[in-house]
């Protein structure tokens, strides 16, 4: 028992008390690094730092990530996710051009940024973010105008380092760096993700300016209300004189208004009936669903479907998907189903029921009984009836439901 009295933290090895600190957030992290030498030398190793988030410690300023940066984030940073201070009381400045520039030097590996609830006004666009990003995700945040658009000048140290990327001697990082240059688009940036979540300053301007991002693949544009479908139908990938014009790498579009009420329907998805090649990725949600069902069968490389958060009918769904002849995947995810509805007929010698049950039946292509289950539930009854529209088609159903009758 003596023995064990005298055990403490020295008799771990140090790959196990990093995966102890590992269980830690980044404000436990810092108190952490206080203790003693030895601890504050294991609270910097970079394999602690590779996802941060911030977003859960409120009251971070400026200094505080000037702080981090400088004694805690470096090479193993890939993840980087962060809170602002658009709805705090104490406002001021978030983010600086100084700060991302010093981010970009320190962090060479960051691959992925989170902003909530920015205020991204006082920079000047998107180019001051690092060269490095691949995902880029905002969420109530405000943009300037100007944000996506890569028209002006590049910052001091974007020369530098394409001086290193033509370089024809130097080390192997360097030789790295200028494979990777010379996959970057003349835009300068790499973002091949980009996701949009309740971004009311969002436009057709903005989109617009997304038609110079060579790298991007994948949109999400969720509750921006304000991009129509004209600014939609204005990007769509399409034949042009010169080639492919408009965002023409996009495989994955989302489109979804689920928000507040009050805001006038633009239905953007209408702008999906022009076409869009390479779009093999569609994903609806809310109001959208509707008018996006209309022009879905525009997208002759269609593959995957994915409807969300509304509220549907059996009939309103095979018709929509007869023309969608070559899609693989059918994805219904927090999806109200409407019951169907049978046409009122007469009561005659009180069998009146089961005269409405052999009506569905003939419609479905069944028999009475299994209809007589499924009055209620579309469910067996979409299968079937997809199951002959799309036979090369699966159907996924997720936290769905059937709209129950009053009667």
């Amino acid at each position: 028992m003596d023995e064990f009295k005298a055990c403490n933290l020295d008799y771990f090895p140090e790959n196990i008390l990093i995966d102890v600190l590992s269980y830690l957030s980044v404000r436990e992290l810092v108190r952490a690094g206080r203790v003693c030498k030895k601890w504050k030398r294991l609270v910097k190793d970079q394999r602690l730092w590779r996802t941060v988030d911030l977003t859960a410690w409120k009251g971070v300023t400026s200094r505080i990530l000037w702080v981090l940066l400088r004694q805690y984030l470096g090479c193993g940073l890939r993840c980087l996710r962060l809170r602002g201070l658009l709805l705090s009381a104490r406002g001021g400045t978030f983010l600086s051009e100084s700060w991302l520039k010093a981010l970009s030097t320190k962090c060479p590996r960051l691959s992925k940024l989170y902003l909530l609830h920015a205020d991204l006004r006082g920079l000047p666009n998107c180019q001051i973010l690092p060269l490095t990003l691949r995902v880029l995700e905002l969420r109530g945040c405000e943009l300037p105008r100007g944000f996506f658009s890569q028209s002006l000048p590049i910052s001091p140290a974007h020369p530098n380092d394409r001086a290193e990327a033509t370089s024809s001697v130097g080390s192997s990082q360097q030789g790295r760096g200028q494979k990777r240059k010379g996959s970057v688009s003349p835009s300068g940036t790499c973002i091949e993700r980009l996701v949009l979540n309740n971004v009311p300053s969002f436009t057709d301007q903005h989109l617009q300016s997304l038609t110079s991002w060579e790298k991007l693949s994948h949109l999400e544009l969720r509750d921006t209300f304000r991009v129509t479908a004209n600014g939609l139908r204005s990007c769509a990938a399409k034949d042009g004189v010169s080639g492919v014009e408009g965002i023409s790498r996009l495989k994955f579009l989302e489109i979804g208004i689920t928000g507040r009420q009050g805001y006038q329907l633009q239905m953007a998805s209408l702008g999906l009936g022009a076409g869009w090649l390479g779009l093999e990725e569609l994903s609806l949600g809310g109001k959208e669903v509707g008018p996006g069902l209309l022009c879905a069968s525009r997208l002759r490389d269609l593959k995957r479907l994915c409807l969300w958060a509304c509220t549907l009918s059996e009939l309103q769904i095979v018709r929509s998907c007869r023309m969608l002849r070559g899609l693989r995947q059918l994805e219904f995810l927090d999806v109200i189903f409407q019951p169907r509805q049978s046409p009122p007929v007469e009561d005659e010698e009180g069998g009146g029921g089961e005269q409405q049950d052999g009506e569905e039946g003939a419609s479905a292509g069944t028999d009475s009984l299994d209809d007589n289950m499924d009055v209620n539930d579309p469910f067996p009854s979409l299968r079937r009836s997809l199951a002959v529209l799309l036979p090369s088609c699966t159907l996924a159903f997720t936290n769905c439901s059937v709209q129950m009758n009053a009667d």
